[in-house]
């Protein structure tokens, strides 16, 4: 508590007046840096403060573009409405231990007559032609060496797929069959740089009179799609990548859409088994983007899925309705 002491007319005592008055010539200024708010003491706290302000400016900028890198279509987007209420079969309806193996022209009819959507692969032969069929190999389906883009399409006729009568189709064939009466879903096969598949295989989606999008795990073949045709939907498909071994950075970027800003994807398509993954949830949550399931095989596993997506892929199984 100050104390005011009186002495004279002309002198008034308040605490710490008489030690600075003692204070020789030349001894205030380092008498005054000493004090709080002065001197380096002052410097070393607007130091911190602007190393403070510097660290929020960079991660505020860090999370902007973060949310501009996931961010998918949200402006002119087409109806999704021609998509929902259909379960998608994957590959067709198909069995690789019977008749209808997975992309034959059976497990389409299949998939058809039971009044399911259906997803299909889409190669191109050596020769160009587009063709449906999933893996880059012919090993597991056909039972011989070499990639499918080594083989012209009449080649390929030689190999049957799962040891049935059945052939890889053409996807024009694959279009006529299926003519409108259920909605595709059509995943373009590209390879790293090689995008020519979604050329070849617009030329015939140009004049299809049916329902149909395309999806990729490639960003430029969904680019190319968002540039040459962006009134057709698309989808950027991923997978949870890194939780499943994978290493890079090209696979942590996918994994987490941080290619959506390139192809400005309508729908996301993702493993079910990692509903979580922060990007994913975001984009459904934030964005309002449609969140594609892949790939449902029980009815268990539809049940739990129909939490986190809005669509679903499946095989192995038949759902029951779509509702």
């Amino acid at each position: 508590m100050a104390v005011w002491r009186y002495r004279d007319r002309d002198s008034i005592v308040v605490p710490g007046a008489a030690w600075r008055d003692s204070c020789k010539p030349g001894e205030s200024k380092q008498v005054q840096e000493g004090q709080p708010g002065t001197g380096k003491g002052h410097e070393k706290m607007m130091a911190l403060w602007n190393v403070l302000i510097v660290v929020c400016c960079c991660v505020s900028a860090m999370a902007v573009l973060y949310f501009l890198m996931i961010m998918p279509r949200v402006a002119g987007k087409p109806d999704m409405a021609s998509f929902q209420g259909w379960f998608y079969a994957h590959r067709g309806l198909h069995d690789n231990g019977g008749d209808a193996p997975e992309n034959s022209m059976k497990a389409f009819e299949r998939a058809v007559r039971a009044g399911y959507g259906i997803e299909m692969d889409v190669h191109l032969s050596k020769d160009g032609v587009p063709v449906v069929f999933h893996d880059d190999t012919l090993e597991r389906i056909c039972g011989v060496e070499g990639k499918l883009c080594d083989y012209t399409y009449e080649e390929l006729q030689k190999f049957r797929l799962c040891g049935t009568d059945q052939r890889i189709p053409k996807f024009e064939d694959a279009l006529g069959l299926v003519a409108g009466q259920v909605p595709l879903v059509v995943e373009m096969k590209a390879g790293t740089t090689d995008i020519s598949v979604c050329r070849a295989a617009d030329r015939l989606l140009g004049t299809y009179p049916g329902v149909y999008c395309m999806e990729s795990f490639n960003p430029l073949a969904v680019y190319w799609y968002r540039r040459c045709r962006k009134e057709v939907v698309r989808g950027q498909l991923s997978d949870g990548f890194l939780k499943e071994g994978s290493r890079g950075v090209f696979y942590f970027l996918l994994q987490n859409l941080l290619f959506n800003w390139l192809g400005k994807p309508d729908f996301v398509a993702y493993n079910h088994h990692f509903p979580g993954i922060w990007s994913r949830r975001l984009c459904r949550t934030l964005y309002r983007n449609t969140a594609v399931a892949w790939t449902i095989r029980s009815k268990e596993e539809l049940e739990a899925a129909k939490k986190q997506f809005d669509l679903f892929i499946f095989e192995g199984f038949t759902p029951d309705s779509a509702t």
